[in-house]
């Protein structure tokens, strides 16, 4: 009797531990959520204002970069603990990709991209253009942005300190990419204080706040600017010009790089989420280049030219019928483009954003080696800088790309979506943000967007530049391409103006696996729609479709893959049924 008490009390104890011991999903939720904290606080930054203004810079320095690859492969030791069967389907989609976006962290770690903070695109000191931008909603956010300020001559050591390791190792971007590059640095360096970015949040202070108040945070602003940011940029700008960029690397392949191989298959599977060799890319976007050129000879017919395509898109180029005489006109027309789509915008999408977006030129600074434009949430960047390169007849794909429903559509839909956990409303997956653009462009077709054959083409001419980025981006980083064999193969294949031209490839050489994303990401949303249509018949819905696709937030091509697999599976309904 006293044994079958004991085994019974035994057995009573094992099942309470059970039922105490948290779910698989709890286990999940405490990582993911735990982990974004942390991963918030490392970078001291909050990119969409939501947060009090952050009072320093991030720690850049050796010993803090080594802290964060221990942490994320213990991270990913604890996810390797958790049953992913055991997990609700939504926690497996979760869990699919907050690992993705962690493995990726430990990646770049793991290969110390640190040590690689700036290329002929994007660079550390430029990230204060946009953090200058972001709303201050409190009084306290000005002080805690001049704090932030002191802390630069800091962080700036530290960055410098971690491009001298990679010059040590040969781990550089392409020397060529980097000539020229100095002039955002010499412009804040020099400036007027009251002309920084810097000073920007200073110009326009809330009228609630005292006079005095506002004066006394300007003044102190000014004074740090001009005593402690100002020469934080002329050490930096001496630093770029005397040492970084005459000893960068003269190799443009990524391949080149220390562990090149490696280090390109991992930037191949952060950009387009998928595992696939750069030789399958290569061709891939010479098939698809072949295909839309001749759907491109079909729509230059259409225009009445006579001549072939070479001497269609040199009419292209040179004709200043297709350009802008100033840039309030190429705003305007943006402006004008984008209004047009709100009023399709219901026919096509159930659930609507809140958050409304501006369009203003990209700085002067930042504007002789930046892209045609950049959109995400709140604003929608517009090169105005040399009108004789900016065609109209494509403004119409870079708007739907760039504002809505592209970029400043997508990404406040996810930040607006309080169902998903933080890591997922707050990231951004480029395969999937990029595919989406992207293929709001090729969607313009069908909202009745491209009026004249010249736009149609102007959309086309968009899609074979990103179908030719496939076949670039490998072969400059796989195949041995130079820099003159990328340009001339983009100038013979797109209708792009030569100066964006080199741009791009520029672009295409110092951000290795990037340019890959936007067309791959494209494929897999035209793909899953195919399939979706052919399946449900007459049963799909568009709009239904398109909800269930923003409805993900940004996440890798496999998971969206399943998810309209899901979308099928479940009658084609989609995420908002009252809104269909």
């Amino acid at each position: 009797m006293r044994a079958i008490i004991l085994a019974v009390a035994v057995l009573c104890l094992g099942l309470a531990s059970a039922a105490a011991a948290p779910s698989a999903d709890a286990r999940l939720r405490a990582l993911y959520t735990s982990e974004w904290a942390w991963r918030g606080a490392q970078y001291a930054d909050d990119e969409n204002g939501t947060k009090p203004v952050p009072d320093h810079l991030p720690k850049v320095d050796p010993a803090s970069e080594t802290a964060r690859l221990a942490y994320w492969q213990n991270i990913l030791k604890q996810l390797d603990a958790i049953p992913l069967l055991q997990l609700s389907p939504k926690e497996q989609v979760n869990y699919e990709v907050f690992r993705f976006q962690i493995a990726n962290l430990a990646a770049a770690q793991k290969f110390r991209s640190y040590e690689m903070p700036a290329n002929s695109d994007t660079s550390f000191w430029s990230d204060f253009n946009d953090r200058a931008r972001q709303p201050f909603r409190r009084a306290t956010d000005y002080g805690r942005w001049t704090l932030q300020m002191r802390d630069i001559p800091r962080y700036f050591r530290e960055e410098i300190a971690e491009m001298r390791a990679g010059l040590r190792r040969g781990f550089t971007p392409p020397r060529v990419t980097l000539e020229g590059r100095d002039g955002s640095i010499a412009a804040a360096a020099n400036a007027k204080p009251e002309d920084t970015a810097f000073y920007v949040p200073f110009k326009q202070m809330p009228s609630a706040m005292p006079p005095a108040e506002q004066a006394r945070l300007r003044a102190a602003a000014l004074k740090t600017i001009r005593e402690v940011v100002q020469p934080a940029y002329r050490d930096l700008l001496k630093f770029w010009n005397g040492e970084y960029v005459p000893h960068a690397r003269t190799t443009l392949a990524a391949e080149a790089l220390p562990d090149g191989k490696a280090y390109y298959r991992q930037q191949i599977l952060e950009y387009t989420t998928l595992d696939m060799p750069p030789e399958a890319i290569h061709a891939l976007g010479l098939a698809e280049v072949a295909k839309l050129k001749a759907q491109m000879t079909a729509v230059m017919r259409q225009t009445g030219f006579k001549g072939d395509l070479p001497a269609f898109l040199h009419f292209l180029r040179t004709d200043p019928r297709f350009y802008a005489k100033t840039p309030q006109e190429l705003l305007d027309r943006a402006a004008w483009i984008a209004k047009e789509f709100d009023g399709k915008a219901a026919q096509y999408f159930g659930l609507l954003p809140r958050a409304r977006f501006t369009i203003v030129p990209v700085p002067a600074d930042m504007a002789p080696f930046y892209t045609s434009g950049r959109g995400g949430p709140g604003e929608f960047l517009v090169n105005t800088y040399d009108l004789p390169h900016r065609p109209l007849y494509s403004l119409v794909a870079l708007t739907l790309h760039e504002s809505a429903p592209g970029h400043a559509f997508q990404m406040p839909l996810a930040l607006e979506d309080k169902s998903l956990p933080d890591f997922r409303r707050n990231t951004y997956l480029s395969a999937y943000g990029e595919g989406w653009a992207l293929y709001c462009e090729w969607l313009g077709q069908e909202m009745g967007m491209y009026h004249t054959p010249y736009e149609r083409f102007g959309m086309l001419s968009y899609q074979i530049w990103r179908a030719a980025r496939l076949v670039v981006d490998t072969g400059i980083h796989s195949k041995g391409w130079s820099r003159a064999q990328a340009i001339r193969y983009m100038h013979d294949n797109t209708a792009l103006p030569d100066h964006e031209i080199e741009t791009e490839v520029d672009r295409y050489i110092a951000w290795p696996g990037q340019a890959l994303s936007y067309y791959m990401g494209e494929i897999a949303i035209l793909r899953a729609r195919a399939k979706a249509e052919k399946a449900l018949g007459v049963k799909f819905n568009l709009r239904a479709f398109h909800d269930a696709v923003l409805q993900l937030g940004s996440v890798p091509l496999p998971v969206l893959e399943r998810a309209i697999d899901r979308f099928i599976a479940e009658g084609g309904k989609g995420p908002y049924p009252d809104l269909e």
